[in-house]
């Protein structure tokens, strides 16, 4: 029997400029190399310029936001029942979702080539909030998926 995770939610602080816990995990992913202050400096500037072309009066919650609207409800995770392997449709849980877009986000931004990482972001954030965009896309096909698997739904296990 597996036993459950226990989060270490005090090792995560707010972000200093909007004081939100999901624009500072969003900073951890944007990361590379352990070099934090330029993850912040592409968050940052990402969020403003997103807020300037969609109009946001609030920008703290731009984020949380875009980041509800890319994340998935259901997922196909894949069970081996009877020497066959199902794609089993299940609900995806609440800090998965968070995860998942946030994942789906940063890879949509860094398959734009030929712009800095801040403007293709700022654009993905834009995107997703005027219903297009690659995270959208990925989105609607992981649901497509779980619709077609829906047979499978008996499998599940959670």
């Amino acid at each position: 029997m597996r036993g459950k995770v226990r989060k270490n939610l005090t090792a995560l602080l707010p972000d200093p400029i909007y004081g939100s816990l999901i624009v500072s995990k969003f900073i951890r992913y944007v990361m590379k190399n352990g070099k934090k202050s330029i993850a912040e400096k592409i968050v940052y500037r990402a969020i403003e310029d997103a807020g300037k072309r969609l109009k946001a009066k609030k920008l703290d919650s731009l984020l949380s936001e875009t980041l509800e609207k890319a994340a998935p409800i259901v997922e196909v995770r894949s069970r081996r029942v009877g020497g066959a392997n199902y794609q089993v449709p299940v609900e995806v849980k609440e800090p998965q979702k968070t995860a998942i877009a946030m994942r789906w986000l940063l890879e949509s931004a860094r398959a734009i080539k030929g712009k800095p990482i801040a403007q293709a972001l700022a654009d993905e954030i834009v995107n997703i909030n005027q219903g297009t965009g690659a995270t959208l896309k990925k989105r609607e096909d992981v649901h497509r998926m779980a619709e077609a698997n829906r047979a499978f739904a008996h499998f599940a296990r959670y």
